[in-house]
């Protein structure tokens, strides 16, 4: 079965005919990956794969209300330059509580949420969590574990503000300290907080680890950023109509002492 992209080299010929314009706006029914493609083709296709007809279209249709919510200069002078930065550089929306992102090769939204906007057992106690600064976080503080038998860490975000149709992943964004213990197997979840409750969820979560060794899908990978992410659960986002969802790590049962966690946040983003 032949490629948007291999379709766009079969009907090259007849394109040779048509105004720029047109050719814009079948390549913008395509995908990133097929735009930057054709830019190969010819020079009306990367002329007409460069505009901002193409680039807007792959855009979230509520970019222009998403990208003021942050600090960031946002200044670009074509929307192609404006989607890439978006996809190499999240940039921080309502004063740090969140991270915005796209996904490179479909425009999707991507969140982080960060440790301060999580529900962390105990985060407000000094003796069991440190809030600190990182060097290596986009947030400004990140949330240290001094010390504590149960570990609780939820987080949540509206379906609204994801991509509608979209397969999401919820990740727990951490470091280890130098010296780290008690972190070993834990418990996952991923639930639309209006349809289940944490009973109800707590019975069919998932066991993750930070440690050891398992299938991949329950231990943790390093990022291109430096750190480290555990897979929490997945869900489909249909419509957006569904509430808030949370995803939530949670070892409780054992009770041994843990120490040497560093969280970022929990972030949402499509696979």
């Amino acid at each position: 079965m032949c490629s948007n992209f291999n379709l766009l080299i079969f009907l090259m010929d007849s394109f040779r005919l048509m105004p720029e314009g047109c050719i814009s706006a079948i390549i913008s029914l395509t995908s990133p990956k097929d735009a930057a493609q054709s830019s190969a083709v010819s020079q009306t296709f990367m002329s007409a794969a460069e505009s901002d007809v193409v680039w807007e279209s792959f855009l979230p249709t509520n970019y222009e209300d998403i990208v003021p919510r942050s600090d960031s200069l946002m200044d670009f002078p074509s929307k192609k330059q404006l989607y890439f930065s978006l996809c190499n550089s999240p940039i921080l929306l309502d004063g740090g509580k969140l991270s915005f992102s796209l996904d490179k090769k479909t425009g999707n939204k991507c969140f982080m949420v960060a440790a301060r906007e999580l529900g962390i057992a105990w985060g407000d106690t000094p003796a069991y969590w440190e809030w600190i600064s990182h060097r290596d976080s986009r947030f400004s503080e990140v949330a240290k574990l001094n010390s504590v038998c149960w570990l609780d860490i939820r987080g949540k975000i509206e379906t609204r503000v994801l991509s509608k149709r979209t397969e999401y992943f919820a990740y727990l964004v951490f470091k280890f300290e130098d010296t780290f213990f008690g972190l070993g197997s834990a418990n996952s979840v991923v639930r639309f907080v209006d349809c289940e409750s944490d009973n109800e969820a707590e019975r069919r979560a998932n066991v993750v680890s930070f440690v050891g060794q398992g299938p991949r899908s329950m231990l943790p990978m390093e990022r291109d950023d430096g750190w480290m992410e555990l897979k929490l659960g997945n869900f489909f986002n249909d419509t957006g109509d569904d509430g808030d969802v949370e995803a939530r790590l949670l070892e409780i049962h054992y009770r041994s002492w843990k120490h040497g966690l560093i969280v970022q946040g929990i972030e949402f983003r499509p696979e």
